[in-house]
């Protein structure tokens, strides 16, 4: 008879241990306290198990695009609300919850970081968003002091590809170590699962930034999730951008139209995976970054585009099936929060009164700091960070409202994000 092995460490602990060594572990380390020193949360907001539950939910991604999954999240119908049973019931699933979103858009795009050798501080950021939703402290639109009236998370979405494939780990072993009752759902699974469901036959195509691909986080996802349901893998060809999310956001840096960006990013996609010797086209496209739902309709007249060229009739499928990992991540918030009883019942209430919107912006007047001419971080001085300086605050997180936004911007999200923009406020 075989001896027992030892007991295993307990699976919580394992990514816990990983982070002890990781070059954010100061920064872990620190955060507890009583949340007013940057990158630092009150580690008693969670004290009262039943005022958790009226905390809101905090949403984030490295610029605007996490909105689209707000928006799903917002929309959702897929439950009722009272049984909590599958099905649609009138009522949006999440009525009585408020949010808080956080766009890290003076650092993005995140997925750069990865082709700059600096994988470790954008994990780093990831972190500071994480500990930015849980604590108190915020700037306001005008003043030189932070306000500490933003209150804590009982749950974070990840509605960031490149940060769920770097930096969901992370997250949930800080959250195991300081020993929060917070949920952590990220988009990546939810991504995998909407692939296993599309079920088509032809090949799968993951269009993100250049970090998410090179983090192979989504081929990776994929076969796993496709195994464990008993069906096979098709060939998966991956295309990382640096540009689109850019263009999507109005960035003045990519001053051609979205949809040229698109076709450029379609053909590389589908030559990668012409690439790979496909015996059936390419069928399935994963929307691996939450800026490009709100330019699905480009990015499909695309490939319509290429298919009309001869050379690519028989690599492209004439349908084509997207997928866009929002609606999944809203449905494994709902459940997640139902499961741990922290979902608001009817007639109970959040303290927020309405959702709250943060952006983050350079601070100019902080020691070192370099802006470019549009006022933003330089991009060399962006992408040479350094992790390891836990006090270092070249950002702020202020308001975010309608007047911020470029013009593009501001017109995709009133007219393809319609719940959000009617909750984002100022001008």
């Amino acid at each position: 008879m075989l001896r027992p092995m030892q007991p295993p460490l307990p699976v919580w602990l394992l990514p816990v241990l990983a982070l002890a060594t990781a070059p954010a572990a100061d920064l872990v380390k620190n955060a507890p306290g009583d949340g007013r020193a940057a990158f630092t949360f009150d580690a008693h907001a969670w004290d009262d198990a039943e005022a958790v539950r009226h905390l809101p939910v905090g949403v984030f991604d490295s610029g605007i695009g996490g909105l689209t999954v707000l928006e799903a999240i917002l929309t959702l119908d897929a439950f009722h609300n009272d049984t909590l049973q599958p099905g649609a019931d009138g009522r949006p699933d999440f009525a009585n919850e408020r949010f808080i979103y956080f766009g890290d858009q003076a650092n993005m795009p995140y997925g750069n970081y990865s082709a700059a050798g600096r994988t470790d501080y954008l994990r780093e950021l990831i972190l500071k968003d994480a500990i930015f939703l849980l604590g108190r402290r915020a700037w306001p639109a005008q003043g030189n002091e932070p306000r500490f009236d933003k209150p804590p998370v009982k749950a974070i979405v990840i509605a960031c590809n490149t940060a769920t494939a770097y930096g969901l780990e992370d997250i949930r072993a800080a959250i195991a170590r300081w020993r929060l009752p917070v949920i952590v759902v990220g988009v990546v699974e939810a991504g995998a699962r909407g692939v296993a469901e599309a079920r088509t036959e032809g090949g799968i195509g993951v269009l993100a930034t250049v970090g998410t691909c090179a983090s192979e986080v989504y081929p990776r996802t994929i076969t796993r999730t496709l195994g464990l349901a008993g069906r096979g893998v098709p060939l998966i060809a991956q295309q990382g951008s640096a540009t689109l999310a850019g263009a999507i956001e109005g960035d003045a840096a990519f001053p051609e139209p979205v949809s040229t960006y698109a076709l450029r990013e379609a053909r590389a996609l589908a030559g990668a995976y012409r690439d790979l010797k496909p015996a059936k086209p390419l069928e399935t496209i994963v929307l691996g970054c939450t800026h490009y739902p709100l330019a699905e309709k480009e990015i499909d007249a695309a490939f319509s585009s290429l298919r009309g060229e001869p050379e690519w009739r028989d690599v492209i499928a004439e349908k084509r099936q997207f997928v866009n990992p929002a609606d999944l991540t809203a449905r494994e918030l709902f459940r997640e929060l139902a499961r741990a009883q922290l979902r608001l019942k009817t007639g109970e209430s959040c303290v927020l009164a309405q959702d709250q919107f943060f952006l983050s912006v350079p601070r100019a007047e902080c020691a070192g700091v370099q802006l470019a001419a549009d006022g933003g971080l330089d991009r060399d001085y962006k992408y040479s960070r350094l992790p390891g300086r836990p006090g270092v605050e070249d950002t702020k997180n202020v308001p975010l409202t309608r007047g911020m936004l470029p013009a593009p911007s501001a017109r995709l999200l009133r007219e393809r994000l319609g719940a959000v923009w009617s909750r984002l406020g100022g001008g």
